[in-house]
């Protein structure tokens, strides 16, 4: 199946909900179907755009609007979400996931299966949420994350470990639910097998093997706005325990299920062959 060539065809756009591969930033994946997307309407403004942002180290669904749907990149947005957290337990990140390195350890003597089903319950419902510093969240006009990576410059300079400022304001937010799907005492930390040339070559991954930690995959729903790193940031102090995330995978988005998500190779065979990169 192939896409007209002629974009008034589709008076209310295209929404094409892809599955963002991982080490891929949403931006990549964007240029990528604009470019097919331009060449196949003839286009050389054509508007595409995304509805949802996902960080460069998750995976999933990732809503991607061409011409007039780009209009409704904010109601997609606010649909409810669904994650798959894989979670590790006994250490921390300045980023809380895996694109920086450990930078503190923290007992886990009390993180089993049981005390997180225990703390589960208490993280569900409307409450107020601190994104994690590095973020996408604007502070006086600057993105969190440019703030965050110079105050980690400084204090590497200073010879100092990065410590959290506490100049994010809290936003609400809702988890509808949270369910433990696995747990692990010994967690490999084994890096995702990368491909010579695959992903952006920007995102680096720490590499996280022989830490030593605790591992649980955590399934959550939740509404829009909701930082799944700041949950394990969360969960973890709730369990007196440092923790972070090893891996992220959005499987429910703008009404879509990740079962009706495209490869990146599929949703560029919806345009010419001659128009995909």
């Amino acid at each position: 199946m192939t896409l007209s060539r002629d974009i008034a065809d589709y008076p209310e756009g295209i929404v094409l909900p892809i599955d963002k591969p991982w080490r891929w930033s949403s931006a990549d994946l964007v240029r990528k179907i604009k470019r097919a997307a331009c060449r196949h309407f003839g286009k050389k403004n054509l508007k595409v755009g995304h509805a949802g942002t996902l960080d460069p180290l998750a995976t999933g669904i990732l809503m991607v609007c061409i011409g007039a749907a780009t209009k409704r990149a904010e109601e997609l947005q606010a649909s409810p979400k669904q994650y798959i957290a894989g979670v590790c337990f006994g250490a921390t990140t300045p980023s809380y996931d895996l694109e920086k390195d450990i930078d503190r350890s923290s007992p886990s003597d009390g993180v089993s299966r049981e005390s997180i089903e225990a703390a589960l319950p208490s993280f569900t419902g409307r409450q107020q949420q601190v994104a994690p510093l590095f973020s996408a969240k604007s502070v006086d006009g600057v993105r969190a994350y440019e703030t965050a990576r110079r105050l980690l410059r400084e204090a590497c300079s200073r010879g100092e470990s990065f410590a959290h400022e506490d100049i994010l304001k809290s936003s609400e937010i809702e988890i509808y639910g949270l369910r433990l799907l696995t747990f692990e005492e010994n967690f490999s930390g084994a890096p995702e097998p990368v491909e010579p040339g695959e992903g952006n070559g920007r995102i680096r991954v720490a590499d996280i093997r022989g830490a030593r930690l605790k591992h649980a995959d955590i399934l959550v729903d939740c509404s829009k706005g909701t930082y799944i790193r700041a949950l394990a940031r969360d969960l973890g102090e709730a369990l007196g325990s440092g923790a972070f995330l090893s891996s992220l995978r959005r499987t429910r988005n703008g009404g879509f299920d990740i079962s009706e998500a495209l490869s990146v190779d599929d949703a560029l065979a919806l345009f010419r062959a001659d128009s995909a990169e």
